[in-house]
Order: structure tokens, then C-alpha cells, then sequence
């Protein structure tokens, strides 16, 4: 990607102008706050999303409508099938000369679209194909998902039906106090490549710290699932040491991708060239004391969405894809660029054979209280932009993170699930002394001087 502008300073351009996209006209604007100086290594600006215009369905694909189909059909296409049958091979990117180079991350077969659980915007309950709960349990084993009668035997096949059952990574829910998250196969993959990691831990002042972290494999690369688990555990990992002994979050969350890239490239083949080496995308967020802290590599994405909806929801995160680089280099327009068939080709990503690894972190400070939304690209595909995203998310996300993870799911779903969906939704709560300040404020609606507003980007 283009290289980024100087950094600016808040301060120098005015302190009291809240960020943009933040906050509503009668309150403080959230800020984006500096990195520590001694960490550190080249600031750069952060640039606001600018809302894009409605655009056709992703590459241009029709999708069907939310009634979902057997998913466990004869048509259901095996593992090592050929991907991205469904579109046309996109052209050599278009691009600044000197850009880097990129990897195509497109979705699967069109085979016999497979069902899922939908939770639509009514939060009206479908049958889920992956809870074999909902019918009575055959004595001796599992009962089949598909005909709710028959045996599964030892292979995975339903004795009954001979439907094959869903794999565990098929559908995964993970609720903990203070985070959850969602991950489906979608309706055309046959198997899921997406990953998340969701914990909570303490920090030395006996605070809580919450982190999601969720990443897409790359489907042209070998072994995308696992590729994606390994970095999401390693990331994880890395974030659950270094918060509790004190660490910055932003500088943990940089090592934390560093580290989620180690474990990619731990399973690259040992003969080079002999395959592609497995690769992903990740993005994760870790709230901790009153401060919000998001890095990502790659096209996966973060949203703020705040409690109150008459205040504006942001994205917090840059694609490292083909389109972003167009409409930073000014050659398109947002619009334009995730329209064209080449918008998901990724120029960042995790994995042996990556051009150039800069992971980007950024640390917010929120003046009121919210959720972050953390997902792959199978979600944002169906809701782009903020206000897409929080016009989708349920109100009460903040209360109910598990039952909002499942509406998003669903509504990618309902929409074509046309890749594997996977997104955490954390809640960001305000801190009690904050709390407090902001009680104090006069109602004129004058907002408070804004803290400098910097982005870090790390350099590897």
C-alpha cells in the first residue's frame, strides 16, 4: 500500500474538534490517543471512513434468498476441491507500480448451497441443523442433524439418510462474561476457515481486560483452516501473557500479531514452492482500562457501534486489500473499488510467503459506552459501511453479545453466505470515574477539548 502520509498532531490542528465519524453532535467525541514514545516506531494519521454509496452483491454474484437448502446434500463438494469456480480469475491488479504484490482471497465452490442457523432481524428462531439437541438422542449415539431419526455411525454418516454431519468447526458459539463470538461455514464452503479466540483476563491494578481475536484463511493457500486456528491461538496467547504483567496494550497486541505470524509461518511446507504456504487475516481488540485497542493484518474488520444510535458508529480498521489501496492512491472511488471484481484481493496478509509484514494497531479512548463489532469478511460483505453494521447490530448488543453475534451471523446468511462468517461482539463499558465526569458535564452540548489524535503503524 501507498506509503503513509507524515503524522499530525491533534494538538497542532486543533485540539477541541472532536474525531471524526465519533460521537454525536451533543457530546464529546471519542479520540484516537498516541502510542507510547519509547515503542513506537513511525506515526501515521488516522483517515476517517468515508461512508460509501450502496453497491451491488460482492463480486457481482447472485445469491439466493433466506430459504437455506439441505445442508448435508450429495452436491456438497469434497475437501480439495478447486476454489473460486463461481467468478472469473481477476486480472492482474491495476495498481501503483510499485506496490506490493497480491493474494487473491476468494470465496469457494458454488456446490449445493448448505444450510446454517439464521437469526433474523425479528430474532424469529429457525431450526438450527447444528444443535442435535432439538430432537430426541438415539440410544447409544448421536442422532442425524438431517432426518432427526437416524444413527450416526462411527464414520459421520447417518445411518438412516446416509447424510454426513456437520464437523464440530462447522458452527462454533463461545459466550464469556464480557465477550462472544459466532463462526459458521456459511452456505457455500464446504468446510469453515475462519478462527476466533475470545478471553478475559486481569491486569495488575486487579482490572479486567477483554480480547477477541478473529481471523479468515486464505482460501487459495494450502491448509486455510489451519492456518487461521494457529494464529488465533497464538495471538490470544501472546495477549493473555503480556496483559496481566503490565504490558501497554497497543505494544501487546503488536507482539501478539508478530507472534500469530510465527505460528503461520511454522506451517509453511519445508520444500519452498512445493505448495502455497498457508496464510490468513486477523484482527483483534482488547478492551482495557477505559481504552480500546484494535490491530489488524489484512481485510478482517473492527466497528464501533455506540449504545446510543444517535450518536455515529465508525470503522476502525483499513483494509489491506486491492480497493483500499485504489482509493488511498486516489485512482477510484470506495464505491467504485469494492464493486470490481478485484476488491477482495488482499496485499496484507499472515503467512510464510507474505510480501511485507507491518501490522497495524491503533488505541482508542471512547467518551461513551458501546460495543465493537470484530469480524471476517464473510459479515461485513452483507454490511459495509458503520451505519450498515449498526443498523443490523440489536440494540441491546451491550446486555446480549451471544444473541447479537447470532443476528449477524444470520444476517449473512439470509444474504447469500456466500463465505464463512465470523464475528465477536464486545462490550465497552464506561469506567466509573468517567462515568462520573461525564454526569458533570453542562447539557449545552459543547464538547470537551479532544486528547491528540495519532495512530501508531509499527514498522517490522
Amino acid at each position: 500500500m501507498p506509503a503513509p502520509a507524515p503524522a499530525t498532531s491533534r494538538a497542532a490542528s486543533g485540539a477541541g474538534e472532536p474525531a471524526p465519524g465519533w460521537g454525536s453532535v451533543a457530546a464529546a467525541a471519542p479520540t484516537l490517543v498516541g502510542d507510547p514514545a519509547d515503542w513506537a516506531a513511525a506515526p501515521a494519521p488516522h483517515r476517517p471512513e468515508p461512508e460509501p454509496e450502496p453497491r451491488p452483491s460482492p463480486a457481482g454474484l447472485s445469491y439466493p434468498g433466506p430459504g437455506h437448502e439441505n445442508p448435508y446434500g450429495t452436491g456438497t463438494p469434497p475437501e480439495g476441491t478447486p476454489r473460486g469456480t463461481a467468478e472469473p480469475t481477476p486480472p492482474a491488479p491495476q495498481g501503483p507500480a510499485d506496490g506490493p504484490e497480491t493474494r487473491h482471497d476468494r470465496p469457494g465452490d458454488p456446490g449445493t448451497p448448505a444450510g446454517a442457523t439464521s437469526w433474523g432481524p425479528g430474532d424469529t428462531p429457525h431450526e438450527n441443523p447444528y444443535d442435535s439437541t432439538a430432537a430426541a438422542a438415539t440410544p447409544g449415539g448421536k442422532t442425524c442433524v438431517a432426518c432427526r431419526a437416524g444413527h450416526v455411525d462411527t464414520d459421520g454418516y447417518c445411518e438412516h439418510c446416509g447424510h454426513a454431519q456437520p464437523r464440530e468447526r462447522d458452527h462454533l458459539e463461545e459466550e464469556l462474561g464480557s465477550v462472544a463470538a459466532v463462526s459458521d461455514r456459511g452456505l457455500r464452503h464446504h468446510r469453515n476457515e475462519d478462527s476466533f479466540a475470545v478471553s478475559a483476563t486481569a491486569l495488575p491494578d486487579g482490572s479486567a481486560a477483554t480480547v477477541a481475536i478473529v481471523c479468515d484463511g486464505v482460501s487459495s493457500a494450502s491448509r486455510p483452516d489451519d492456518a487461521s486456528a494457529a494464529a488465533a491461538a497464538a495471538a490470544n496467547e501472546a495477549l493473555l501473557e503480556a496483559l496481566p504483567r503490565g504490558a501497554h496494550p497497543q505494544e501487546a497486541m503488536h507482539e501478539a500479531i508478530l507472534a500469530a505470524a510465527a505460528a503461520v509461518d511454522a506451517l509453511a511446507p519445508e520444500v519452498p514452492g512445493a505448495q502455497n504456504a498457508p496464510a490468513c487475516t486477523l484482527v483483534g481488540a482488547v478492551v482495557s482500562g477505559g481504552l480500546l485497542t484494535i490491530g489488524w493484518v489484512g481485510d478482517s474488520r473492527a466497528y464501533w457501534v455506540p449504545d446510543d444510535r444517535a450518536a455515529l458508529p465508525r470503522r476502525l480498521t483499513e483494509d489491506d486489500s486491492w480497493a483500499a489501496q485504489m482509493v488511498a492512491a486516489g485512482l477510484m472511488g470506495e464505491a467504485e473499488a469494492y464493486a470490481d471484481v478485484r476488491a477482495h484481493a488482499i496485499t496484507g496478509w499472515l503467512g510464510a510467503d507474505a510480501y511485507e509484514l507491518e501490522p497495524h494497531t491503533a488505541i482508542f479512548k471512547p467518551d461513551h459506552p458501546g460495543v465493537v463489532v470484530v469480524c471476517t469478511d464473510g459479515l461485513w460483505n452483507y454490511a459495509e459501511s458503520a451505519r450498515e453494521m449498526a443498523q443490523v447490530l440489536p440494540v441491546d448488543a451491550a446486555v446480549r453479545p451471544l444473541h447479537s453475534a447470532q443476528v449477524l451471523v444470520g444476517h449473512a446468511l439470509d444474504g447469500g453466505g456466500h463465505d464463512n462468517i465470523t464475528v465477536a461482539v464486545v462490550p465497552f463499558a464506561m469506567q466509573p470515574d468517567r462515568e462520573r465526569e461525564a454526569g458533570a458535564a453542562p447539557e449545552t452540548g459543547t464538547a470537551a477539548p479532544a486528547e491528540p489524535e495519532v495512530e501508531a503503524r509499527p514498522q517490522v
